[in-house]
């Protein structure tokens, strides 16, 4: 329950014994010169590494991705990394200076180099989801003879586009809906850029009550109570979620805010996936359809998430860890004995 300690169960056969050759691990790794949370989860440590790069920034997602898609740990060796400043890597004394997009893929590749040496892994497979998207996309850019493939979900491209679209979505649907209350807060910061994050958090706000966050029937109060009944979190993530959440969108918005992934990442030489929600208006996915038209890369693929908005994972685990298993996994490199 939510004020337990944290713990991650063991995976155990019928009889009740561990599975040998399984992983069910909580630990703390040094990374970037700071200490930061790894979770390690999979039936078999021979199958192919997946590392789950969260949204936000500073919005740990791996007790979601535990509870809603839990089914590719059987498949894949499952990497849960929380990210510099966020939840439990998340420490006061964090050099505001640090919090720069080349520092996350710095602390990326580490985190690549520290799995590839414990599990004899020559490369991995990333999983970017919204933020996640923006060191998942230079990495894998970078350093292709480390990735086996990329997956982009609800993948960031243009960032000042974005936020002009998001703005102008919840406006015409305050308007449509004569939502008064929502049409004086989004008149009243005007449209992008912003001067501060309050402002993109107003925006963030209405998009998601206007059903440009979650099309299925979920909330940011409903992930955050399944986040807490989790075995892996309790309400000391809950208070470290608030304050990695705000630390980690100040000291990067500068940066985020002028972003264009589009401008310098083009050409890949791994595969790439683009999983899409269709009513996603917080990320538009509009703007990710036009982005995978320019991206080259020895295969890609696109997948629309029909009854999704920006969180498929959760939206619709079921087909999520289908496209994963069944269309990812045999691009992985093959188990080692």
């Amino acid at each position: 329950m939510i004020t337990s300690c944290v713990h991650t169960v063991p995976f155990k056969d019928a009889a009740g014994r561990t599975i040998p050759g399984s992983i069910a691990s909580m630990e703390t790794v040094p990374i970037g010169g700071i200490s930061q949370s790894i979770w390690l989860r999979g039936v078999s440590q021979f199958n192919p590494a997946l590392i789950i790069l969260h949204g936000g920034p500073g919005t740990s997602e791996s007790a979601l991705f535990r509870h809603y898609n839990s089914a590719l740990e059987r498949h894949f060796l499952v990497v849960y990394w929380e990210q510099r400043g966020t939840g439990r890597s998340f420490h006061s004394d964090i050099p505001p200076a640090s919090m720069t997009i080349a520092q996350f893929v710095h602390d990326l590749d580490e985190v690549v180099e520290w799995v590839r040496r414990r599990f004899d892994k020559d490369k991995v497979v990333l999983l970017g989801h919204s933020w996640g998207t923006v060191p998942g996309t230079i990495y894998a850019s970078l350093y292709p003879e480390k990735v086996s493939a990329y997956v982009g979900v609800a993948q960031i491209v243009d960032v000042p586009q974005t936020r002009r679209l998001s703005y102008e979505f919840a406006s015409s649907e305050a308007r449509k809906r004569g939502n008064s209350s929502a049409l004086s807060e989004l008149e009243a910061i005007g449209p992008p850029p912003y001067d501060s994050v309050d402002e993109k958090l107003t925006t963030g706000k209405w998009v998601e009550r206007f059903g440009g966050v979650f099309h299925a029937n979920l909330s940011t109060g409903k992930l955050i109570w399944v986040a807490l009944n989790t075995d892996e979190a309790n309400l000391i993530d809950l208070v470290k979620f608030g304050q990695g959440n705000r630390f980690s969108l100040v000291e990067l918005e500068d940066e985020i805010s002028r972003l264009n992934l589009s401008e310098h990442y083009q050409s890949f030489d791994v595969p790439v996936f683009f999983l899409l929600g269709r009513y996603d208006r917080h990320v538009p996915a509009i703007l990710a359809e036009q982005y995978f038209g320019m991206i080259r890369a020895p295969y890609k693929r696109l997948v629309w998430f029909e009854q999704s908005a920006h969180n498929p994972p959760f939206e619709e685990p079921v087909k999520f860890d289908q496209v994963l298993i069944e269309e990812v996994l045999p691009l992985s490199e093959p188990k080692k004995h």
